[in-house]
């Protein structure tokens, strides 16, 4: 029975620390520290919405993260340059093995990006980085107001993608999405781009490791 794959789309096909070189601009020597504190916090409000049941969608997490981490380094935007970041988020560079991987697997699987990103959002990210195009379709939280890793997310990446009573395998490269598509019943495959990151010791292991996308075609081949 075929697979169908999702694929996280932002820290899996496109890189969030792409924003250091523009941060620059605003936050100097530590402009990579901005960034990194900016997507920390990003995904952790996005966590918080998801249990507190107010959900607001990622491009407001987004804003809010950034305007966190600038505070927290004492820093500060104009509402033209927050803006203006706000907007460039939208074509974060895409890591350079995400597009020869999904060219490789299209036309063998079923394929979408799956993610906490609105589909205005996803459309623009991956349009920008010749990504959209590879893909059978957009599966967005947004449709359930609701976050990865919530279960009520993977489910509906089922029933979105038609894989009701087919295998579904996530290709992510955090793994607390891993672990949460793990605990809701789908495969998962855990992308370690940075060989330092540590996978979380929860009891629940993915079922395969990369450490680019361009072993995926191996290792779907294996599973």
């Amino acid at each position: 029975m075929t697979m169908t794959l999702v694929f996280d789309v932002y820290g899996t096909l496109v890189d969030p620390m792409g924003m250091s070189r523009l941060l620059a601009a605003d936050a100097g020597d530590r402009a990579s520290a901005v960034a990194a504190l900016w997507r920390e916090k990003q995904l952790e409000f996005s966590f918080r919405k998801g249990l507190m049941k107010v959900y607001e969608d990622f491009g407001v997490c987004t804003r809010q993260a950034l305007r966190y981490a600038m505070a927290a380094h004492k820093l500060s935007l104009s509402e033209e340059r927050e803006n203006a970041l706000m907007a460039a988020y939208l074509s974060l560079p895409a890591f350079d093995d995400s597009l020869p991987a999904l060219e490789s697997l299209k036309g063998e699987y079923r394929m979408f990006a799956f993610s906490n990103g609105t589909y205005p959002a996803l459309e623009k990210v991956l349009g920008h980085n010749h990504l959209l195009d590879q893909f059978e379709g957009l599966v967005s939280v947004d449709d359930i107001k609701s976050f990865k890793p919530d279960p009520a997310v993977y489910a509906y990446a089922r029933r979105a993608t038609g894989a009701m009573d087919k295998p579904l395998c996530l290709v992510s490269s955090n793994a607390w999405d891993v672990i949460g598509a793990r605990a809701a019943g789908l495969t998962a495959i855990w992308v370690q781009r940075d060989a330092g990151k540590v996978f979380e010791d929860w009891g629940i292991e993915p079922n395969a490791v990369i450490r680019s996308l361009s072993e995926l075609p191996a290792t779907l081949a294996n599973l």
